[in-house]
């Protein structure tokens, strides 16, 4: 049985899903043709207290740093551009890049990108910003 309990992280609520996102097959190509907004991250699997995430990225995010969390974004389709405020690294399909703990950052995409996201349970998308494109609770992926 799947237990979902409420918790607290950070001083915001967050879901903790145990179980639910293991041991389960998941298709890339249909997990991204199962939702259609961008910059609203869908939970794919989890394993050791790290999420993946499934995510399509187009425009521009908001400057943001996660504090206590590094962050990895693996594109599948398309071009992210992960913007510093010294430089700017272009990741393309097959290339995963990580942004260490609080290091801010700006993620941006001229096209629509699919990316996973792989982050410790519980780590909200724009970090220590809190705004109207802040998901407090992602939607799940259908396995198979």
């Amino acid at each position: 049985m799947r237990k979902v309990e409420a918790g607290a992280r950070a001083g915001r609520q967050r879901l903790k899903i145990e179980g639910m996102l293991q041991d389960r097959l998941v298709n890339l190509e249909r997990a991204f043709a199962s939702f259609s907004e961008h910059w609203s991250p869908r939970l794919a699997g989890e394993f050791n207290g790290m999420v993946v995430k499934a995510v399509k990225l187009q425009g521009e995010f908001v400057w943001h740093r996660h504090e206590e969390a590094d962050e990895m974004f693996l594109v599948v389709r398309g071009a992210l551009r992960i913007g510093f405020r010294d430089r700017e690294v272009t990741v393309r399909p097959g290339e995963f890049y990580i942004i260490p703990r609080g290091v801010e950052h700006i993620t941006a995409s001229d096209e629509e990108t699919h990316a996973l996201i792989f982050e410790p349970a519980g780590t909200l998308n724009t970090g220590n910003v809190d705004n109207e494109r802040s998901v407090h609770s992602e939607g799940v992926i259908a396995s198979g």
